[in-house]
């Protein structure tokens, strides 16, 4: 990879995963495209932004040829909760902008990075242990378009050779970006509401075990599997990765270690519970780890620690 082009980079992952790009490779050798979200100030300062509708081809393609980019970081979708309001809008994101991307991508020779997600398994599939390779119906219009993106970009790369290549994130917890409609979204929440008002109204049962991840790990496994001699990959896309498996009530006895009078309390969502129990508990992520050598940094208990370091800093609140 020598010029990167990071869709959706004014997201949760795209926000952070560009900073860390640019780092790696060069302010200017990573170009942040967002449509509708505001750009942080760090993010329109520290490099190249464009404004790209990957849903219109001709603004993608534009980007690309303009900065002669090499490699696609596909981050631009529609979250679970919001694709259940919004069906439609999210296949028409999910899908036929991934199909741009995509065909942009054959044209001028990219390689191709999109996530999927633990919402591509659906309510059949084994919920412990999830195989890398094993029965996909979900029953969300999110899962739908993850399942159909993971057969797109394998589709592209046999028929055209489109270097693709992906993992199924986890809940991804961050201190820096709030979540944009999520079903983990409550993994984050959690910190502020703990910080702030020492008391979280939880919309899912304390017992809804589901994978997570911290940020810092999201974003060594998408550069990871990038940078991996493709020789050693059986699986191109959609990689099973993971670092912790919780329920809310795990997560909140571990910030009661910090914070000790904090009360957490239910008022179940029955939409979200109900796309949370179609998700596993834990997935089987060993195929990553053998492949390409995927190692999470952090688990709950270092995830807990840290993000109640830095977020407290960042409210200016004491624990």
């Amino acid at each position: 990879m020598k010029r990167i082009l990071v869709t959706g980079a004014t997201g949760q992952i795209g926000s952070e995963l560009t900073l860390a790009l640019r780092e790696r490779y060069g302010n200017e050798n990573v170009v942040a495209a967002g449509h509708k979200r505001k750009p942080s100030e760090e993010l329109l300062n520290s490099g190249p932004f464009e404004i790209i509708d990957c849903g219109t081809i001709s603004t993608v393609e534009k980007v690309v040829k303009k900065y002669k980019i090499d490699a696609i970081y596909h981050l631009a979708a529609i979250l679970s909760a919001v694709a259940e309001a919004k069906p439609k809008l999210a296949w028409d994101v999910n899908i036929n902008g991934l199909c741009n991307i995509l065909d942009v991508a054959r044209e001028h020779g990219c390689a191709v990075f999109t996530p999927s997600s633990i919402g591509a398994f659906g309510p059949d599939t084994p919920k412990d242990n999830t195989p890398q390779d094993t029965l996909q119906r979900p029953n969300t219009m999110y899962g739908v378009t993850k399942v159909a993106g993971e057969l797109l970009c394998d589709y592209y790369n046999k028929k055209f050779g489109v270097d693709t290549r992906g993992v199924r994130f986890p809940g991804i917890i961050s201190y820096v970006t709030l979540p944009g409609g999520g079903t983990t979204d409550y993994s984050v929440e959690i910190f502020y509401e703990a910080l702030k008002h020492r008391r979280y109204t939880c919309y899912l049962k304390p017992d809804t075990y589901m994978d997570m991840m911290y940020m810092p790990d999201a974003i060594k496994a998408a550069i990871d599997i990038m940078e991996a001699d493709p020789k050693k990959l059986l699986h191109r896309n959609a990689f099973n990765v993971t670092a912790m498996s919780f329920a809310p009530e795990k997560i909140a006895n571990e910030i009661k270690r910090y914070i000790p009078d904090f009360v957490i309390e239910y008022n179940i969502d029955p939409v979200r519970q109900a796309i949370a129990d179609s998700w596993p508990n834990k997935m089987d992520d060993s195929a990553a780890r053998e492949e390409w050598g995927w190692k999470p940094s952090y688990d709950l208990a270092s995830m807990t620690k840290d993000m109640l370091e830095k977020l407290s800093k960042k409210l200016e609140i004491k624990i």
